[in-house]
């Protein structure tokens, strides 16, 4: 069954993304699945870029803690490096990625940036609107219940006041202004459409860091989302809600970094 939604008074489907995807199990040449190209290069290629290649990389990455969204820009080595990994193992299981199970499968490389937009906005802008609420009455009504025994609880619902206030904010400017602009560029050469990208680009990265920077001690704190002995079901919801976020923002944050601003800092040129 087809599902249609209404994104700014125009209908979005998502069956365009289902034709968009066709052949992606079968493009060899532009998979990590192939060694030649994995030993050769992967060592020395950023983070991102793995991820950008093959989605199913997220997976591994995400196993063993590697920030392929806002630390795209590192090197596997300097990354494993930093986490103490080893080298070979990370690259012996990006190697094996058919055997790496995921529900986010689409070539988002492959999109052109304007449907990239609509995507983001569609899939994960309207989202952040609909759960954020709902996860600060959450974390508020745990704090109180269980502040007393769990003081970190406090500091986690401050952090994410953060985010609730930030965020927002920022998916508004991308959504009026620096989406409208990237659109902008793909049918004309137009002046201002270019100063929007080349003078906003930095601000949009650093918002995202602050975002997930956030998130990361937001994690910390929660001992990667493990609910005490003690938690009721409301802490185990807004936990199991808080790491469904933080998967969430990932994904967001990797399309914007890694595809969609590179590909607008390009028609901005």
């Amino acid at each position: 069954m087809e599902f249609v939604s209404f994104l700014k008074g125009q209908y979005w489907r998502h069956d365009n993304i289902r034709k968009l995807n066709r052949g992606y199990r079968t493009d060899t040449k532009r998979s990590l699945t192939s060694k030649k190209w994995i030993m050769k290069n992967l060592k020395d290629m950023k983070v991102g870029d793995i991820v950008t290649a093959d989605y199913r990389a997220a997976e591994v990455f995400k196993k063993y803690g590697i920030d392929y969204c806002c630390g795209g820009n590192q090197s596997l080595d300097r990354a494993a490096s930093e986490k103490k990994l080893d080298i070979a193992e990370l690259e012996l299981k990006l190697n094996h990625l058919d055997e790496v199970e995921t529900n986010r499968q689409l070539n988002y490389k492959d999109w052109n940036p304007g449907f990239l937009c609509d995507y983001i906005v569609n899939e994960f802008h309207n989202k952040v609107y609909r759960v954020l609420p709902e996860l600060m009455a959450y974390l508020d009504k745990i704090e109180k219940v269980h502040g007393a025994n769990h003081p970190e609880l406090k500091e986690i619902a401050n952090l994410f006041a953060l985010i609730n206030t930030e965020l927002p904010i920022h998916q508004h400017q991308e959504e009026n202004v620096f989406f409208p602009a990237i659109k902008e560029l793909e049918n004309t050469d137009a002046t201002d459409a270019k100063r929007i990208i080349n003078t906003q680009y930095a601000q949009m990265m650093e918002e995202h860091e602050l975002v997930g920077g956030t998130m990361d001690k937001i994690k910390v704190l929660s001992k990667n989302y493990l609910v005490p002995d003690d938690g009721c079901n409301t802490y185990r919801v807004t936990y199991k809600m808080l790491e469904e976020f933080e998967d969430d923002l990932h994904t967001h944050v990797h399309i914007e970094n890694n595809i969609l601003f590179p590909k607008a800092v390009a028609l901005a040129q």
